[in-house]
């Protein structure tokens, strides 16, 4: 007699509907809190550190002269499984539409049964320069209070909305090709600290952090600008060459990452690190479960150069999603 009881055929067996809860974009904006979307981040760096995400490279779908779409999927130990779609378009600027758009699904693990699909073009957004900003509470110098972004676009805006969070700043300056798209972006900050930079090597010599969020496939800074004791954190992706100089990613400027993989040629890894042996650069994870150190001294310049992993698009997929179940945001459609 069989010790395990018989299963009914797989031929026999259908779907049937299956509840599932779709997130608008403006569902997910009023889900992601700003604070709780940090400790998300540094969560999910931490389990990477300790071997418990799992995070295939992503593959790219190039469609020439137009753009390209990103498939990125990523598991960790007690959480749901995520896989962002996320496409880049350039072109999509001139017909009013973002140049990144995005899809993320998340699935339970235990069956593999999608249980929410949701906007990822906020949380693309916000996750980039939420991490940048975690690299920032790790190794930006506590007194720290005059930063620059370089950069006035999306990523330019979640900057500013997310490093007040984790720094008194006194005054943030913004940069861009565009002096009215600076001076419009500086506006939005409420409490009056934000400028328009009209001269950039200036405003990144007299900063204690230096975001650059650019969209540029050439550096945008010249690394002799930037003071001894600084933080510099680099989000922009644009090959060939990358919007940091890759001076700033070698010694004796310490070098932070999200994953080892940032090495890896691209669309995997970071162009700006071409070249640069993997095992001189940290993560931010091994600085956050305590297994590396961050800054080592008041003078030393720290550089954290992102290439944008799986894992910050799921914890902050699994915090909107936790969110609006709470707080009944979304619609459940059968499929």
């Amino acid at each position: 007699m069989s010790e395990h009881p018989q299963l009914p055929g797989a031929s026999r067996i259908r779907k049937g509907p299956l509840d599932v809860l779709v997130l608008s974009e403006e569902d997910v904006v009023a889900a992601l809190d700003g604070r709780e979307l940090l400790a998300a981040l540094a969560d999910g760096f931490a389990a990477t550190a300790r071997g418990e995400v799992q995070s295939p490279p992503r593959p790219e779908i190039t469609v020439p002269g137009k753009g390209f779409l990103l498939s990125m999927p990523a598991w960790h130990t007690g959480g749901l499984i995520g896989v962002k779609q996320v496409s880049v378009f350039d072109g999509n600027l001139a017909l009013g539409l973002p140049n990144h758009l995005a899809l993320i699904t998340l699935y339970e693990p235990e069956t593999g049964k999608p249980v929410c699909v949701m906007d990822g073009t906020h949380i693309t957004g916000a996750r980039t320069a939420g991490a940048a900003v975690v690299s920032a509470d790790l190794l930006a110098r506590p007194d720290a209070r005059v930063a620059t972004i370089v950069g006035a676009g999306v990523q330019g805006r979640e900057h500013l909305s997310l490093l007040p969070l984790v720094r008194d700043l006194e005054t943030i300056q913004i940069a861009s090709l565009h002096l009215e798209d600076a001076c419009a972006l500086a506006a939005l900050e409420p409490r009056a600290v934000a400028v328009a930079a009209g001269d950039l090597a200036a405003a990144v010599g007299r900063s204690d952090i230096v975001c650059l969020a650019s969209h540029s496939p050439d550096p945008v800074i010249d690394a002799a600008w930037v003071p001894s004791g600084a933080h510099v954190t680099s989000v922009g992706y644009a090959p060939p060459a990358g919007e940091l100089p890759s001076a700033l990613a070698q010694a004796p400027a310490r070098l932070f990452v999200e994953d080892a993989c940032a090495f890896e040629p691209p669309p995997v890894g970071c162009p700006e690190l071409a070249g640069i042996d993997p095992s001189t650069a940290t993560t931010l994870g091994e600085v956050i479960v305590g297994s590396s150190a961050g800054r080592s001294s008041r003078d030393e310049i720290t550089v954290y150069k992102a290439m944008g992993v799986a894992i910050e698009d799921l914890v902050a997929a699994e915090l909107a999603y936790r969110t609006a179940l709470a707080r009944g945001l979304g619609q459940t459609v059968a499929i």
